[in-house]
């Protein structure tokens, strides 16, 4: 997931950098300006993909399931067993291609926000199928 993460600013730095040395033909003040903020902006773009990697955070307890993230304003998810009505595994292409998924969790209030990104595709897998089946034994109570 960091290398995903890392190749997102990188690649959006690189086309900065890309139109700086295009506009340092025509304006090289503006050119330059380009070219300094391309090299700031994957700076601090990889520090930050850094920090925010290593805020994701989850564990599995007897009756819930905690999801920590969030850099500048942490934030803690509990999401009590029973309450859980769906688990997704989803992946986007690049995801994909890098053998990642995120677990989706949905519950009855709308505030739930209860993702684990970045997990290897059989590990979440794994992760929804634990998750289903505590959920069920938890709701049989009910």
């Amino acid at each position: 997931m960091l290398t995903l993460r890392r190749g997102q600013v990188g690649a959006g730095a690189i086309a900065l950098l890309v139109v700086g040395v295009g506009l340092s033909f025509t304006n090289l003040v503006l050119g330059a300006v380009l070219m300094v903020a391309a090299l700031t902006v994957a700076g601090l773009g990889l520090s930050y993909v850094g920090r925010r990697f290593r805020s994701w955070g989850y564990l599995e307890r007897v009756e819930d399931l905690l999801v920590r993230r969030g850099v500048m304003f942490e934030r803690l998810s509990v999401v009590p067993y029973g309450r859980m009505q769906t688990v997704e595994v989803t992946a986007g292409p690049l995801e994909r291609s890098l053998g990642l998924a995120t677990v989706q969790l949905h519950t009855a209030s709308a505030a739930s926000d209860a993702r684990i990104p970045g997990l290897d595709r059989s590990a979440a897998a794994d992760l929804r199928d634990r998750l289903v089946g505590r959920g069920e034994a938890t709701a049989e109570g009910l």
